[in-house]
């Protein structure tokens, strides 16, 4: 009887030779598929992120207003309504108060006026990022860009861009004061168109990552006149 032949040594190398190949596809096959999964996850969340940062700053642009109810004596005056903007880089700043505020206690001395901006700030934990931030502040005094609460609106900006569209020419400003005599006394803008654009992925160590995800929308102001229950807009006209 024919005794039974063993696999060689050369057919066993091959045997496993040809086993850590289809090993080593499969792993490259599901690790990519983990990959691409990651990436569409990342880039999904940005998007939700840029969309949810739109949408509320739009919101509380909307509520915008300037008010001439305040003291004929300026010694006398502990709040100023305000809209101002400014050019930033890469982020711009805008400063103003609006009728935004959700008063969460019901026993909080508080309305729905307030103060907000947003700005650039310096990420904390990434060297060289920027992130847009919100301040709010629920009692309007006499600085426009100071107290209140800070908190990170969008993470990793490239750009957030303000341009301002003044009633009475037509045309986009870069800047808006409704402060001062040279800017736009006691007039907001028609409208503001709002540009911020997000790092698409994870920012390289060489400089910015492929993919920059952008939105833009104009928000228009409703109100448009100041307030005036007492008629002080016609003694300091």
């Amino acid at each position: 009887m024919r005794a039974r032949r063993g696999f060689t040594l050369l057919e066993l190398l091959v045997a496993v030779t040809i086993l850590a190949l289809v090993s080593l596809l499969i792993y490259g096959a599901f690790s990519g598929l983990r990959s691409t999964r990651d990436g569409v996850g990342q880039v999904s969340g940005r998007y939700h992120e840029g969309r949810s940062a739109m949408q509320r700053i739009a919101r509380e642009l909307q509520g915008s207003f300037l008010s001439f109810n305040r003291p004929i004596d300026a010694s006398l005056m502990v709040r100023q309504t305000a809209f101002i903007g400014h050019r930033g880089s890469p982020a711009d700043r805008v400063d103003f108060t609006s009728f935004a505020h959700r008063r969460l206690d019901r026993d909080s001395h508080e309305s729905d006026q307030c103060e907000l901006s947003y700005f650039g700030s310096p990420d904390p934990k990434q060297r060289g990022v920027t992130d847009l931030v919100r301040r709010v502040s629920p009692y309007i005094d006499l600085e426009p860009d100071r107290g209140g609460r800070v908190q990170v609106l969008a993470t990793d900006i490239d750009l957030f861009q303000l341009e301002y569209l003044d009633p009475y020419t037509g045309r986009w400003q870069e800047q808006w004061d409704t402060t001062q005599a040279l800017g736009q006394k006691d007039r907001l803008p028609l409208q503001v168109r709002v540009t911020l654009v997000l790092n698409g992925g994870r920012r390289a160590a060489r400089g910015r990552a492929k993919g920059a995800i952008t939105f833009d929308t104009k928000v228009k102001i409703p109100i448009q006149t100041p307030m005036d229950f007492a008629g002080v807009g016609a003694l300091v006209q």
